[in-house]
């Protein structure tokens, strides 16, 4: 699964590259937390690198699989 989170005041997106199995809904509800905490939201990818943002300067979040959408080539 693929988290895209927009980040205030910059152009950048993070991407993170969740592991196999990992739940959108328990994705949803970390970061519902941290919100509500003003806490940093923490992810691990798949090779286990973790990212943190502070939950003030999360924009935006996406969550779906790599595939979603996303086409290359022609007639896709």
């Amino acid at each position: 699964m693929d988290v895209r989170i927009g980040v205030s005041q910059t152009a950048k997106e993070i991407d993170v590259e969740l592991p196999e199995g990992v739940d959108a809904d328990s994705v949803k509800a970390d970061l519902d937390k941290a919100l509500a905490d003003g806490a940093s939201f923490w992810l691990t990818d798949k090779k286990g690198r973790q990212v943190g943002i502070p939950a003030e300067k999360v924009a935006y979040i996406e969550i779906g699989r790599p595939d979603d959408g996303r086409h290359i080539g022609f007639g896709a």
